[in-house]
């Protein structure tokens, strides 16, 4: 997910997209830890994906 992406939508939009990614996060972990899925790299890019999101919704909440 592209930041220029993100930057287009609402607040509401990005808590909305948070939440999403910190459910796929949770579900990759309990895959991984029991090693239904070998997709460790999928965890990374969730994580960076999250850390967007995250200052994004700070970028928008001091500008307002």
């Amino acid at each position: 997910m592209k930041a220029s992406e993100l930057r287009a939508k609402s607040t509401e939009e990005l808590s909305k997209e948070m939440l999403e990614l910190l459910r796929a996060q949770f579900g990759l972990r309990m895959q991984i830890s029991t090693q239904q899925s070998t997709k460790v790299d999928q965890l990374g890019k969730v994580r960076r994906d999250i850390a967007r999101v995250h200052t994004l919704i700070s970028e928008k909440a001091r500008q307002a």
